[in-house]
């Protein structure tokens, strides 16, 4: 009987107990396993720090955020700043925080770039070329740069390339053209960066066009019903990271040096980039095609 007691207890006691548990859906910047590499140390170090369980989901592209919030019943996501956009309009979600780049920006900017020895300088010289787009729902890989041609009397996409593409991810979009797979390539300039710390070829091999302006970095949002004290205690977490040696080393991980507060307002760079584009974010089918 003691020995079934004891089991029992051991059963009870042995797993780690939540008051609550939330779905945090992350977008595929990187591949699947980077993308769980970075997140995972965060994740821990909420859990730790607010007793909820944060148990993250990452999604096969970016426009199946939009789509999986609700069906997978998310009850947040560390959003694109063109995501969050969308979800602001859509869906009413309410930014948390979002994290300061080593370089001490809490933004990021698009790049439209070619490799070194192309003659491709201006919109009149990429006719009839090959470009890479990393998906429709992203600021800096489809919103940019459509902007950017639209302003350069290029409102047909199809007609005016030989081809275009979308790789899935930032750095699928930035090898495209350093391996000489596409002409053009858009991506942000955060991830451009960071993979140019381990592969010099990046800045070496590789020319900047044209750079968008300024907005939020990939930050954590939450449904509008989620009750304030959780959103509260998220929030705390986050901004005080930097001011904890065990959080510290975790932002270290993640590529961050501190998380800031963030709002709807912060996303206005982004709407005005959406309506030079001819985007209708209400309306709007980010399908990849």
């Amino acid at each position: 009987m003691r020995l079934i007691i004891f089991f029992l207890l051991f059963v009870l006691f042995s797993g780690i107990s939540y008051a609550t548990e939330l779905t945090i859906g992350l977008i595929p910047e990187q591949n699947v396993f980077k993308q769980m590499k970075k997140y995972k140390p965060l994740g821990e170090y909420i859990e730790k720090k607010t007793d909820i369980r944060i148990k993250f989901t990452v999604l096969s592209r970016y426009g199946n955020i939009i789509d999986s919030f609700e069906k997978k019943k998310m009850d947040g996501a560390f959003w694109g700043s063109f995501t969050g956009a969308m979800a602001i309009k859509e869906l009413g979600i309410q930014p948390i925080a979002r994290p300061v780049n080593p370089d001490g920006n809490s933004t990021y900017k698009g790049y439209i770039f070619v490799h070194k020895y192309s003659v491709i300088d201006s919109v009149d010289r990429m006719r009839h070329s090959v470009i890479a787009f990393v998906d429709k729902a992203t600021t800096a890989g489809y919103v940019f740069p459509v902007a950017y041609l639209r302003e350069h009397g290029v409102t047909d996409i199809k007609s005016f390339f030989k081809e275009h593409y979308f790789t899935g991810s930032h750095d699928a979009a930035i090898y495209a053209v350093l391996n000489k797979e596409a002409e053009i390539g858009c991506a942000k300039n955060s991830i451009f960066d960071m993979l140019a710390l381990n592969d010099p070829r990046i800045k070496e091999d590789l020319k900047i066009i044209a750079t968008s302006p300024a907005v939020p970095s990939n930050g954590l949002a939450m449904r509008k019903d989620i009750a304030t004290d959780i959103k509260k205690k998220l929030k705390k977490v986050l901004l005080e990271m930097d001011t904890d040696p065990e959080g510290k080393e975790v932002l270290k991980q993640y590529g961050a040096i501190k998380f800031v507060d963030t709002t709807e307002a912060d996303y206005a760079p982004v709407f005005d980039l959406a309506r030079k584009a001819g985007i209708d974010l209400k309306n709007y089918n980010y399908k990849n095609e």
